[in-house]
């Protein structure tokens, strides 16, 4: 079991780290600019950015590795005045940890948790626990050295855990796994964040990670939060406000695509149409932007393109708005710099 319980995330939950206006320069650069967010107990917040947008800088920051030129934050109820302490209070794995190959997953744990004062018994005690935790039981006594890529990554975690930290920060922790390992660390995370009550800040290139794991998210852009709020907000945000909301993107059956963008050329109000994922069967379909911003046409369009394709007996295996994906709102809020 795990040692910091809870039944679910919830809104309710205390807020375990809160970053207030951070600002940090190199030279004449503007690393970061009034960094502000927080993180509640018991949930997931995936942080983004292009290259450049500061992310390295704001966790280096928060993991006390780096002090910022102003601003302050508090982790557990600690201000950054203490970092010691929030050292304590918190557990890291880097994009890029290292690990002894010599030592067995049992003896490394065992290790740190006596390194954060647990007597030698207790350390392995835990270690164990620790192990069994991340899926790692039936290798305790093997050497790290002969663990997959994968297995290497669940053992960092179990590290970063392994002071029962208040939040676990995670840098890229499925780089370089298949797609099954993905999603296995994946729900490993979740599930720490869940049962063990503490907040994760989770760092990924791969945007439909953080879109499926994460409770909340900040974008960084050029050193300043371009959105902010959870998943659903910031997807939702963006698509009420801006341009996104004039297409939609369906799925059908790959062999009733062809007939589907026939029926579709004929409904009114349909600007384009375009196949972009023959073997799985999606369509995009550009609307006509509303007269005066009146988006009851755009919706009286999409209801028009479903009827249509429901009255020809066409299944519709799947239906969004384009941009109600992290991505595309990702690459919407980014976009001068990615260019």
């Amino acid at each position: 079991m795990m040692k910091r319980k809870t039944s679910k995330a919830s809104m309710s939950q205390p807020e375990i780290l809160v970053a207030e206006d951070l600002c940090k320069n190199y030279g004449p650069r503007h690393a970061l600019q009034g960094l502000s967010f927080s993180l509640k107990a018991g949930r997931v917040l995936g942080f983004l950015g292009p290259n450049g947008a500061g992310k390295t800088t704001s966790i280096r920051i928060l993991t006390t590795i780096l002090e910022p030129d102003s601003g302050h934050f508090i982790v557990d109820g600690i201000s950054s005045a203490h970092p010691e302490q929030i050292r304590s209070r918190i557990g890291v794995l880097p994009e890029n940890l290292g690990f002894p190959r010599q030592m067995t997953g049992i003896e490394y744990l065992t290790y740190f948790g006596q390194f954060y004062g647990r007597t030698s018994a207790e350390a392995k005690d835990y270690g164990q626990t620790l192990l069994e935790n991340v899926g790692l039981q039936e290798r305790a006594k093997s050497l790290i050295g002969s663990y997959s890529h994968g297995m290497r990554q669940r053992i960092g975690i179990a590290r970063a855990l392994v002071n029962d930290p208040a939040v676990v920060f995670l840098d890229e922790p499925t780089l370089g796994l298949d797609p099954r390992g993905q999603q296995e660390l994946l729900e490993l995370i979740q599930r720490i964040a869940r049962e063990r009550n503490t907040g994760v800040v989770l760092c990924s290139h791969l945007l439909s990670e953080i879109e499926g794991v994460c409770d909340d998210v900040v974008i960084l852009n050029l050193g300043q939060i371009v959105a902010k709020g959870t998943v659903a907000e910031v997807i939702g945000r963006v698509q009420h406000n801006i341009i996104l909301r004039n297409a939609v993107r369906i799925q059908v059956p790959p062999d009733s695509a062809a007939q589907a963008r026939k029926i579709l050329k004929e409904i009114p109000n349909i600007k384009k149409t375009a196949l972009i994922g023959e073997m799985e069967g999606w369509l995009r379909v550009e609307l006509v932007a509303p007269v005066n911003g009146k988006s009851a046409e755009a919706y009286q369009t999409t209801n028009n393109v479903l009827g249509a394709l429901i009255h020809a007996k066409i299944p519709i295996l799947s239906f969004e708005v384009d941009g109600g994906r992290l991505q595309d709102v990702f690459l919407h809020l980014t976009e001068e710099t990615i260019k």
